[in-house]
């Protein structure tokens, strides 16, 4: 159950990217698969270098970023849908990141990572460890919230909901476009570095499908919060992360497959997506009918007198 708050917390990283394409953007961005994997990648390599782990984290972040960057380039400068754009960018980085690890699988097990102190101090594994990364996790989304506060992010908010009457305000939609992509891809890149030194090692495939852990995530924890306010969004989809984390930890213990997983994940995309609708339906069954109003009481509301019959003069 611990560990489970702690990888939701984690994975609270990588939905706040999310959260900048799929909500902020309209973007539907499948980097990400690749990005996760890149940022885990250059932290190991760099750990490995001798880097200090501070730095190694960072430089998941930028190279997070350029993934992004080159995903955005590619659907504003070159024109490309969005969604292929993402494919393209997701493919070419399976072989940059076997070049990046020189091989499959880079371990880090015996390396000083970020959480090698908590380790050592018996911090990870008891409630501290949550709380802890807590408070980073809570940082890191108050920056994403000032951001969304400021002109820049308030731009980028509104190309989102209106590209064109943004760009007739000379505000340029492929430079806020392709920003929020390299952002959003380099919070999934830091992410990426952290669940690589916390689970020890960086692996190839460990980014296969997060863009449906991410969407997730999201769409779990605005489908209990809502979207109402931007901090409130970002508090949901850090919720949300923990959330589905806590329900695939339930899943494994009453002893479903972990091969399951991803269908499990599937499933409950769609019952979050399903679950407004299934409320405006029940909604609307539980209103009832106005009584009729007669014609006659809408006609007037005097009653009516008898006609009286002239005499013959």
């Amino acid at each position: 159950m611990i560990g489970a708050f702690e990888v939701g917390l984690i994975y609270g990283v990588m939905a706040l990217g999310v959260y900048l394409t799929f909500r902020v953007l309209n973007f539907a961005d499948l980097t990400v698969d690749g990005s996760f994997t890149t940022g885990a990648a250059t932290a190991a390599m760099a750990i490995m270098a001798g880097w200090n782990p501070v730095l190694a984290t960072l430089a998941g972040f930028v190279t997070g970023f350029i993934a992004g960057l080159i995903t955005g380039l590619l659907h504003t400068k070159g024109r490309i849908d969005g969604l292929l754009a993402g494919i393209l960018t997701m493919i070419a980085l399976w072989s940059i990141n076997l070049r990046i690890m020189d091989g499959a699988n880079v371990p880090l097990l015996r390396q000083d990572t970020l959480f090698t102190p908590l380790r050592e101090a018996g911090l990870l594994g008891t409630w501290a460890g949550p709380g802890i990364l807590l408070v980073a996790v809570a940082v890191l989304g108050a920056v994403v919230v000032w951001f969304l506060n400021t002109d820049l992010g308030l731009s980028l908010r509104a190309t989102g909901d209106n590209g064109p009457m943004v760009q007739s305000f000379g505000v340029s939609t492929d430079f806020t476009k392709t920003l929020t992509i390299a952002l959003s891809n380099g919070f999934v890149g830091m992410c990426g570095a952290l669940v690589g030194q916390y689970q020890g090692f960086a692996d190839i495939s460990m980014g296969i499908g997060l863009i449906l852990v991410g969407l997730a995530s999201v769409i779990l924890g605005q489908a209990l919060l809502g979207q109402r306010r931007v901090w409130l969004s970002v508090i949901a989809v850090i919720i949300g992360a923990i959330l589905y984390r806590l329900i695939i930890f339930a899943a494994l213990r009453v002893g479903l497959d972990p091969n399951d997983m991803k269908a499990i994940t599937a499933v409950l995309v769609i019952i979050a997506l399903l679950l407004p609708r299934w409320k405006g339906m029940t909604s609307r069954f539980r209103k009832t009918p106005a009584p009729a109003v007669p014609a006659a009481a809408v006609a007037t509301d005097k009653p009516t007198e008898p006609l009286s019959v002239g005499k013959d003069a």
